[in-house]
């Protein structure tokens, strides 16, 4: 039986020194040149100093066209010297605990927002089901387009190696470029890239295959991929076990087990940092607080290759119990290595359970819970949550530290600012702007000098 503190070897041949994992978290910490920054290898030294075996990036574009949000990494062709510096500093800093650090590569896709670029590329000119302008509408992309974007992820993964990462993630889950791909909801295509499992998984698969050309055999490659997107019609339990076995055939080294996008979002503000929507599962899945544990047993019955599972993990007993009863090779932890990120250490020397922050963060004043019946009331609260956990993010990339004790109000406003800031500065050309400020809270205050 396995428990946290267990080494992983991986189909390639390295090995992960525990089961501990931090999940891949959008940062939005990047430059307006796409570039990465001191804070951000100021937060991945201080995670790599944390004690975690594995620590995976948040999404890496290789398209600069098409982000998941303001402040993403891009890597989108071969770096400059500046360019190839900073992740060099940033691979350095996140590998200094003897962990593993893999760059998590991506693309938008549809889910590019609209301030990004109004017309994104996509399989299908096929819009999010979502009210608002927030997205706009895609173009299909042309066979050129779809064979040039292959490469890119290529030269992705070729320039993450260069630079001192130890393996790559290709995100193929949660309603981004290759999961649209997946999907015969946002994949009408009756070409070679459309319409049966085979093609529709070929675009995941051939990235696969040119990523692996480059890095080599010993270079760990994971994938991202949906258990399903929760919607109908979609991409659904069965394909995704049979992708996965064309993936372990493939040779892949580590499948994490998510599900959901924006417009149906079983994933998000689990781990992902997004608006909350948790889809239906069994009682007994709840009470073990790991979201998509029950379909990695069900995919554990035809691959072998090692799983990682994410979404809801906050106690030791369950986290073993997943490793123990084989759902799960490797946990992925993703919100509370935002407000403390020392807690693979706290888990291994055997904390039994993590702070669940979401749940002291309410934005309705005392007595009056009730508003979050009102769904515009739920949606903005949501979000507001999911600011403070942005803005830890950046107070560790800049101080070293959280500020637990900053609202989710302030942190809506920073992120905001920060985000149209930075909207500004790239289409301005511009190589730098300054990092939104909030001045460290009286509780944060008391806990750098040991009062809490």
């Amino acid at each position: 039986m396995s428990t946290l503190a267990d080494p992983l070897a991986l189909p390639c041949g390295a090995v992960l020194p525990n089961r501990i994992a931090k999940a891949a978290m959008t940062e939005g910490m990047a430059d307006p040149l796409g570039r990465a920054t001191p804070e951000l290898a100021r937060l991945y030294g201080r995670w790599s100093d944390g004690g975690a075996g594995l620590l995976i990036t948040g999404n890496v574009q290789v398209d600069g066209n098409h982000l998941e949000r303001p402040g993403n990494m891009i890597v989108s062709g071969r770096q400059d010297s500046e360019a190839m510096a900073r992740l060099k500093a940033l691979a350095s800093a996140g590998t200094r605990g003897g962990n593993h650090f893999w760059m998590q590569i991506s693309h938008g896709g549809r889910q590019t927002q609209a301030v990004v670029n109004p017309h994104p590329k996509a399989p299908s000119a096929v819009a999010i089901g979502l009210p608002g302008k927030l997205y706009g509408v895609p173009e299909p992309l042309t066979e050129r387009e779809i064979l040039d974007l292959i490469e890119r992820f290529g030269v992705a993964a070729e320039v993450a190696q260069s630079a001192g990462f130890t393996g790559v993630q290709i995100h193929g889950a949660h309603g981004y470029l290759l999961s649209q791909f997946l999907s015969p909801r946002s994949n009408l295509r009756d070409d070679a890239w459309g319409g049966s499992l085979e093609n529709r998984a070929r675009m995941l698969m051939e990235v696969f295959a040119r990523v692996r050309r480059g890095v080599g055999p010993k270079f760990p490659i994971g994938v991202k991929l949906n258990s399903a997107d929760f919607q109908k019609g979609g991409f659904g339990t069965e394909d995704s076990i049979v992708v996965a076995g064309w993936l372990q055939a493939a040779g892949v080294d580590l499948l994490e087990v998510s599900g959901g996008s924006l417009e149906q979002p079983a994933m998000m503000n689990i781990d992902g940092l997004e608006p909350r929507e948790i889809p239906p599962q069994r009682p007994s899945t709840l009470v073990r607080e790991a979201y998509f544990l029950d379909f990695a047993r069900t995919m554990r019955r035809s691959v072998t290759v090692p799983m990682m599972v994410t979404g809801g993990f906050r106690t030791r007993a369950a986290m073993n119990a997943a490793l123990e009863q084989g759902g799960a090779d490797v946990i992925g932890i993703g919100r509370p290595f935002c407000a403390d990120p020392d807690v693979p250490a706290k888990l291994l020397a055997g904390t039994d359970r993590l702070e669940r922050w979401e749940e002291r963060l309410s934005l309705a004043p005392r007595g009056l819970g009730f508003l979050r019946r009102f769904s515009l009331f739920h949606v903005i609260e949501s979000f507001a949550v999911t600011c403070w956990y942005y803005a830890q993010m950046d107070r560790i990339g800049r101080t070293g530290y959280p500020d637990i004790g900053i609202t989710p109000f302030s942190a809506f406003r920073q992120v905001s600012r920060h985000s149209s800031a930075w909207i500004k500065a790239r289409k301005a050309g511009k190589p730098s702007i300054r990092q939104g400020q909030v001045p460290a809270s009286s509780l944060t205050r008391k806990a750098l000098r040991g009062g809490v």
